[in-house]
């Protein structure tokens, strides 16, 4: 089967890739190994936090700040604006509604209680405007009997911290009694997949109603809507009071949520996705690869005009290391490493790790580069590029969905 691009990795770039192409026509398939890093977002997402240890209040100021490897560099500064205006249509598009533009960073409140710059959240959940105090005096967090996977404690004084008076209130309904007599029941995704129905919805909504006020500002984790946010939704309005969505620890509910948002649009538009499956190799024609062999279909090449590599960094294993070398593994493409290996990493435990800015080389199209030239028909998007420490620049999102924009953009 053959196909005008195919795409290796579903996770935010793979899939903004894929959707930006399906949507104007072309076959597309996706191959995707396992959950992809979305799973371990909060519900918001990063253009660019912070330049030079300072943090960053208007992104598009502080792109000429960037080092010349950076991938917004190498889309060009001038079509990050556009481009970031695109991703949100496009989020927006596969029914994912959230707050934030390009122009100005909010902040998002982590599991820890601190507040981080974001660029784009989802609707209903917690943000600030201000990095040193939240909108409120005082809050309530509602913290759901039995759940694990919240620190609550260190929420807490994370937002006493920040100048608001906060109160504690916990509820327990009878759709979670059976949950918590398990020790592995009462986790985010778990909740999530227990309160979805009307009836359970009122439950907690009067659970809620019972031990707060009209004039409370209330905070619940984020445990509801892990397919979509009609629970959510109808959860805001039968509480009395205004509701807030708190980030939790992974796995995410909100970041699976727009995991499964952004597959399901992509499938409605018509493009394939082979799940569980990785691809091994790259075959080879001089500067062109001809086809891709995946562990499922050895026997049935994968050919297409064009192949996009979005497997991801360390983690998704788009970059494997040894303690000598950093390899990409399917296409061999020239990894940007430093000179020496005692320099891949800074022996002060809260450095600038440079083992974090590793990555694939590129040109300026972000064709991969293979023994030093060009390979014309593969690209390399997110976290495989070089040049950005995600980490310590905050950027990891929108260099995720701004490559794949640029490239698909390319591609059409």
């Amino acid at each position: 089967m053959s196909y005008h691009t195919l795409i290796v990795g579903g996770g935010l770039s793979g899939l903004t890739c894929g959707i930006a192409l399906a949507r104007h026509g072309k076959r597309v398939a996706i191959v995707n190994a396992a959950p992809s890093s979305l799973t371990l977002s909060g519900g918001s997402m990063e253009l660019l936090g912070n330049v030079d240890g300072k943090m960053v209040t208007n992104p598009l100021d502080a792109l000429d700040r960037l080092g010349d490897s950076h991938p917004y560099r190498r889309i060009g500064l001038d079509n990050i604006e556009p481009l970031a205006r695109q991703a949100k249509q496009l989020l927006t598009s596969a029914g994912i509604a959230t707050v934030g533009d390009a122009t100005r960073n909010h902040f998002r409140i982590t599991p820890m209680g601190v507040l981080k710059p974001a660029w784009l959240t989802l609707d209903g959940m917690a943000t600030a405007s201000d990095p040193r105090q939240l909108p409120w005096p005082h809050v309530t967090i509602i913290d759901i009997r039995g759940f694990v996977d919240y620190p609550l404690d260190f929420v807490v004084d994370g937002l006493q911290r920040l100048g608001t008076q906060v109160d504690v209130k916990q509820v327990a309904i009878d759709r979670l009694r059976t949950a918590r007599n398990s020790s592995t029941e009462m986790r985010a995704s778990s909740i999530a997949r227990s309160l979805t129905s009307r009836a359970a919805i009122t439950q907690l909504a009067n659970a809620i109603n019972a031990v707060t006020t009209l004039d409370d500002v209330l905070l619940l984790p984020a445990v509801i809507g892990l397919e979509d946010d009609y629970a959510r939704q109808q959860l805001r309005q039968q509480v009395k009071a205004q509701l807030f969505s708190l980030a939790t620890l992974p796995p995410s509910v909100p970041g699976q949520r727009i995991a499964f948002a952004m597959r399901l649009y992509y499938q409605m538009l018509g493009g394939a996705y082979l799940a569980g499956d990785t691809v091994t190799t790259a075959n080879f024609d001089g500067s062109h690869v001809v086809n891709m062999i995946a562990t499922k279909r050895p026997d049935v090449p994968l050919y297409a005009e064009n192949y996009v590599l979005a497997t991801g960094s360390f983690i998704g294993r788009g970059l494997v290391a040894d303690s000598n070398t950093v390899v990409e593994p399917i296409a061999g493409l020239d990894i940007a490493l430093p000179e020496h290996r005692d320099q891949w990493s800074d022996y002060g435990m809260m450095g600038d790790q440079p083992y974090m800015s590793m990555g694939v080389a590129v040109d300026g199209n972000f064709h991969g580069i293979k023994d030093g030239s060009p390979v014309d028909n593969l690209y390399a998007i997110g976290a495989l590029l070089c040049g950005h420490n995600p980490l310590v620049l905050g950027d990891s999102h929108g260099v995720d969905m701004l490559t794949a924009l640029q490239v698909a953009k390319q591609l059409l």
